[in-house]
Order: structure tokens, then C-alpha cells, then sequence
């Protein structure tokens, strides 16, 4: 079992990935921007952050250079409706581990499990 942050201001796709995430016995916590995912991930311990990257107040990317340069060494996944290479890259660039497209995969939570198994 993880210890999960979902990252994401549409409210209907982080109920669905709470459900899913929560159905294979993870603990499952919720943050709608990244100025909150900031704050949550420096106060508490998470295995893996899923981060939307396109957000108000602070952006996915925003919020994943500042988790790293405040020393969160977890897991940071980008969850993107964009997968133009460069969109990708500039993730990566700002310290996600990897991508994950939007519209959620139906093997979304073997790839997790998977990312969970190399640390």
C-alpha cells in the first residue's frame, strides 16, 4: 500500500483516480493546486504525487521544482492531457519521474504498481 497525492483541479478526475487508487488498498489524498500540493507534500510523507500539470495558482511543473529543491526525493508523475514531446520533456525537466496521459488508462494502476516497484 502507498501513500498517494493526487494533484488536480478537475474535481471528476481526481474522484475517479481517489476511487480507483483507493479500491486497490492505497491511501489516497487529494490537493486541487499546486501551491496546496506544496504545502501537503513538505508536512506529510508521500510515496507518489500525480500531478496535473496545467492548474491555477501554481502549475504542475511550478510545484514539482519546488518539491525537489526542497529535497522531496518520492515519486512525481506527471498526469497530462498534452503529450506533445515538449510538454513531456519540460515535465521531466522540472523533476517528474514520468508521464501519464489523460484520459486515465485502463492500466493506470499496473503502471503505478510498477514505478512502486523500482523504489
Amino acid at each position: 500500500m502507498a501513500k498517494i497525492l493526487i494533484v488536480e483541479d478537475d474535481p471528476l478526475i481526481s474522484r475517479m483516480m481517489v476511487l480507483r487508487l483507493s479500491m486497490h488498498n492505497h491511501a489516497v489524498e487529494t490537493a486541487a493546486d499546486g501551491e496546496q500540493a506544496v504545502n501537503r507534500a513538505l508536512a506529510e510523507q508521500f510515496d507518489i504525487i500525480l500531478m496535473d500539470m496545467h492548474m491555477p495558482i501554481l502549475d504542475g511543473r511550478g510545484a514539482t521544482r519546488q518539491l525537489r529543491e526542497h529535497g522531496f526525493d518520492g515519486l512525481i508523475i506527471a498526469v497530462t492531457a498534452s503529450m506533445a514531446r515538449q510538454d513531456q520533456e519540460a515535465a521531466i525537466k522540472a523533476g517528474c519521474d514520468t508521464v501519464i496521459a489523460k484520459p486515465i488508462p485502463p492500466d493506470f494502476e499496473s503502471i503505478l504498481e510498477d514505478w512502486l516497484s523500482k523504489r
